[in-house]
């Protein structure tokens, strides 16, 4: 059983669908129980940092350390990867998971002497692919993905993939059962498919 994590914040409708079209089954969860005896966790995500604060007011984010401490896979989607990070600039005051170090930050209002749209929304490419990753297993460099976001996270040791928009960041991040991306899965086509198969078959 995959639960999905509602903080009233994430895309749960299209995710929960996708995961479904590919046979994994499925519970929509604010339960710090549910998490800590889950098989797998999903937290989508849209908008607002600040939102996350939810996860820890309901005990949800003591949940998932414990679940993620016994090995359980987790994957967090847009502002679920950054969640994974000690924070972000977006909202000071709530803290991350702090399973990857650093704190996510908005796109330069000016990159190369020229301004730089933000957000940054629509398709862009998957660069520098670690080749252990299970998450992107059978998915190429420079295969193309959906992104909507105007807070990005660092690149780090634990990057997964990179993508390039007012220079590199990092569009997938795994640490063993850890793993988050910033682009959209379940609006990605065929590349965000085979994602989410291959975290279902973890």
């Amino acid at each position: 059983m995959i639960q999905v994590i509602d903080y009233k914040a994430g895309n749960l409708t299209s995710v929960v669908k996708a995961l479904n079209y590919l046979g994994a089954k499925t519970n929509i969860t604010q339960s710090p129980d549910d998490v800590r005896k889950a098989d797998k966790i999903v937290l989508p995500g849209v908008g607002h940092f600040r939102a996350t604060q939810l996860l820890h007011d309901l005990q949800l984010t003591e949940a998932t350390r414990e679940a993620i401490a016994r090995g359980v896979p987790f994957l967090g989607i847009c502002v679920g990867l950054q969640w994974l990070y000690q924070g972000s600039t977006e909202a000071e005051s709530t803290d991350g998971l702090c399973a990857f170090g650093g704190k996510c930050e908005r796109f330069p209002a000016i990159f190369n002497g020229a301004e730089l749209k933000s957000p940054h929304v629509g398709w862009n490419s998957l660069e520098d692919i670690r080749p252990d990753s299970k998450l992107l297993r059978g998915i190429t460099n420079g295969e193309f993905v959906y992104y909507t976001h105007s807070w990005r996270a660092p690149i780090s040791k634990d990057t997964a993939a990179s993508t390039s928009y007012g220079g590199p960041f990092t569009s997938a991040v795994e640490r063993d059962n850890v793993m988050g991306v910033q682009f959209h899965p379940e609006k990605s086509g065929d590349t965000g498919l085979q994602l989410l198969r291959n975290f279902v078959e973890l």
